[in-house]
């Protein structure tokens, strides 16, 4: 008995002539185009692959905005840490010690000032300067604290809102301007003027609130120590400084708890940020500087003038050459 052959048996099937779509050269086989090419060519649009053509892997999804958003805040948080830490930070001026320079009445919109660090990682705090500082102890004791919130999600907008300056960031934090600096002797008579070196000062800022000063303006000599600084507040009548913290304010003792170590020095107060009508810089001169006649004083601004020619000519001259060789150098190509 045979067994029965299926008629798809490979030696059943008779030799089928291969499908040609043109003429063959002899000796070359033929070479089947390319999908893509092929089916464009018919006018076909070429399939498009899920894979990547040159590392063979899938294409990576775009990660959706809702996955980005914690990142992107907690980076942005990580940024503003770091500028507040080393670069800058606002501050809100919640007393009126400071006015007229920067406002903090009661009743008026606290000033939001920009205060930098850069300044004083290469040079100590000079005359005139105002700088906001963390108060030593002798002004700190008898200071309250801002009262924080028990809740920890309030506190922490609490906290938020210190650092973009939208809210006291610490208590303990003082500004006011530097009138003396260390190895200078300071005082200050009845009349409300203030001698360094016996030399009386030059201070336009000074701002007397009531119209003249008081009776608390005398204070005895004290010769600054070595890394401290002597601060006042424009405000005379109405500031807590080195004359009185501390306990001091008496006209015959010398009061050195007032100081202010330079190391508590946090920056110095460049900006008026807020509110928009006060915007604008924030004076610092120099209140030992008296002596100097009108032509010395402005030898400074001639300078910089006389020097501003020839460094916006060269600049002009440099940037022509600069633009004619890149001219030159396009037509060569």
């Amino acid at each position: 008995m045979v067994n029965p052959v299926h008629s798809n048996a490979p030696g059943d099937d008779p030799e089928r002539p291969e499908e040609r779509t043109g003429p063959v050269e002899s000796g070359k086989s033929e070479e089947k185009p390319e999908p893509g090419i092929y089916e464009s060519r018919r006018g076909k649009p070429a399939p498009e692959s899920s894979d990547n053509s040159e590392t063979g892997k899938p294409k990576k999804k775009k990660m959706s905005f809702w996955k980005e958003l914690p990142i992107l805040i907690g980076v942005a948080l990580v940024l503003v840490f770091l500028i507040q830490q080393f670069l800058a930070r606002v501050y809100v001026i919640p007393s009126g010690s400071m006015e007229q320079t920067l406002h903090g009445c009661t009743g008026c919109n606290g000033d939001r000032i920009l205060v930098e660090k850069v300044t004083y990682y290469f040079t100590d705090p000079q005359p005139g300067d105002v700088v906001v500082f963390k108060g030593p102890e002798p002004w700190v004791q008898n200071e309250f604290s801002t009262e924080r919130s028990d809740n920890a999600f309030v506190r922490f907008f609490e906290q938020l809102g210190s650092v973009i300056g939208l809210a006291p960031p610490d208590e303990k934090d003082f500004v006011k301007r530097v009138v003396a600096t260390p190895g200078q002797r300071v005082r200050g008579d009845a009349d409300g003027k203030v001698y360094v070196n016996d030399k009386p000062l030059n201070e336009p800022y000074v701002y007397w609130e009531g119209g003249q000063p008081n009776e608390r303006q005398a204070f005895a000599e004290v010769t600054v120590p070595p890394g401290d600084l002597w601060v006042m507040g424009d405000n005379r009548n109405n500031s807590s400084d080195s004359r009185f913290q501390g306990g001091g304010g008496l006209a015959d003792t010398p009061n050195y708890a007032g100081v202010v170590p330079i190391d508590n020095v946090i920056g110095k107060a460049q900006i008026i940020v807020l509110p928009p009508g006060r915007w604008g810089g924030i004076t610092d001169p120099d209140p030992q500087a008296l002596g100097a006649p009108g032509w010395q004083q402005g030898i400074p601004v001639g300078g910089g003038l006389l020097l501003a020619y020839p460094v916006l000519w060269g600049g002009r001259r440099i940037g022509r050459t600069v633009k004619v060789r890149l001219t030159k150098g396009s037509d060569r190509k």
